[in-house]
Order: C-alpha cells, then sequence, then structure tokens
C-alpha cells in the first residue's frame, strides 16, 4: 500500500438482506470513516462511498456504492479499507498513524539497533508494537508508552526506546 492511503477499516461481513456491509471503524471517532471521501482497496482498483446507516453490535451498518445484495457485501468480508491521507485530519505532534511507524528502526538509548516495527497492535489496554530483527528468534512486542518510547522522528526513520528490563534477551 502506497503511504499516500492509510486503512482506516474492514469489512466484518454483510448485514442484513439488502447489500449493506458491517463496518468495523479505526477511526478515532467511529462515524467519521464516512467523512474522508471515497475508500479504496488496499491495491487501489476499486473505491467505495460509504453511506452509515446505524450503529449495530461490533460496528456500523453500512451501504458500500455498488454493492446490492447480501451476495456481494458478504464478498467483501476482510475487505481493508483505506482512505487518502489528504483527507484525514492532522495529527498533534504527539500522535501518529500506525502506518507511519511500521518500517522503523527501533534503537536503544544508546543507540543500538533492536529491530523495525512490523505491525501495530491494539488489543484495547494501549498499542503495542511489534519488533522484528535479526538478533530476535521471533517477534517482541513493546508497550507504545511515552515512559517506553520517548522519541520517534518519523523523518529520520527511528524510534528511540527505553524497553523494559529482559524484553529484548
Amino acid at each position: 500500500m502506497a503511504k499516500d492511503r492509510i486503512c482506516v477499516g474492514a469489512v466484518a461481513g454483510a448485514f442484513g438482506v439488502r447489500g449493506e456491509v458491517r463496518l468495523k471503524s479505526f477511526c478515532a471517532r467511529a462515524e467519521d470513516i464516512a467523512a474522508y471521501g471515497p475508500l479504496w482497496t488496499e491495491d487501489g482498483a476499486r473505491a467505495f462511498t460509504v453511506t452509515l446507516t446505524r450503529p449495530v453490535s461490533g460496528g456500523l451498518a453500512a451501504r458500500l456504492s455498488g454493492i446490492a445484495t447480501r451476495e456481494e457485501a458478504e464478498a467483501l468480508r476482510g475487505l481493508r479499507l483505506y482512505a487518502d491521507r489528504a483527507a484525514l485530519p492532522a495529527l498533534p505532534d504527539d500522535e501518529f498513524y500506525h502506518a507511519d511507524l511500521i518500517g522503523l528502526t527501533v534503537q536503544d538509548t544508546g543507540g543500538a539497533v533492536l529491530g523495525r516495527v512490523q505491525a501495530v497492535h491494539d488489543h484495547g489496554a494501549g498499542d503495542l508494537l511489534e519488533i522484528a530483527g535479526p538478533g530476535l528468534k521471533e517477534p517482541v512486542l513493546l508497550p507504545f508508552t511515552r515512559a517506553i518510547v520517548p522519541t520517534v522522528d518519523i523523518a529520520a526513520g527511528r524510534i528511540v526506546a527505553d524497553p523494559p528490563e529482559g524484553l529484548f534477551e
């Protein structure tokens, strides 16, 4: 996916029998997903206009342009939806889009490279950075808090971390 688009949601499946989808929003305010213009598939081959119809368990019910039947809606299950970065709000200095963190080099406070960010996970209690690197047998999950990650320098492509003792051993 190009850096000019950010994943803002995913289709969780069909909702009802008239072509609506159950939409899981990754936005700070779930309803904002419909305000970012057309949403694109990861490969950019298709774009959908989103019309929210109502909140439902586990997300939002929505109509996607060009989807008219339950079968068409169900076929989109798992589809991740991307918005143009230019349509998204500007972030304060201490906030980041997950897509901007992936691929950054992670260094300890002494400058030693710990690995690279492979993914960012949010399980509800706070974000975790998945760090992988040549010296690691398996990826390490690093809490993404100001105390543990005091510096994020997107322009330099690096994160400075002060991980808990023993985490990277």
